[in-house]
């Protein structure tokens, strides 16, 4: 006969809250109109067969699937 493992019983934490660490009455605006994106938006096609096995590699991988796509492309380019 099998015998069974017990669970640790899991107690419910409260959520992180740093807003009494904060005064935000003093907090100012900030603004950077010289600042450039690092990147730029394409748009892509490709076969949806394709995109699904790209899709299923990054959740293997676990990361996102156009991260993987980047880095696939920096790693055949040699950025």
């Amino acid at each position: 006969m099998a015998t069974r493992k017990t669970k640790t019983p899991q107690v419910p934490r409260e959520a992180a809250n740093s807003t009494a660490h904060l005064d935000l009455s003093k907090a100012v605006s900030a603004s950077f109109p010289q600042l450039k994106l690092s990147t730029e938006t394409i748009s892509l096609r490709m076969p949806a067969a394709l995109l699904d096995t790209i899709r299923i590699e990054a959740n293997r991988r676990d990361v996102p699937y156009q991260s993987l796509i980047k880095m696939t492309l920096a790693e055949q380019f040699r950025c």
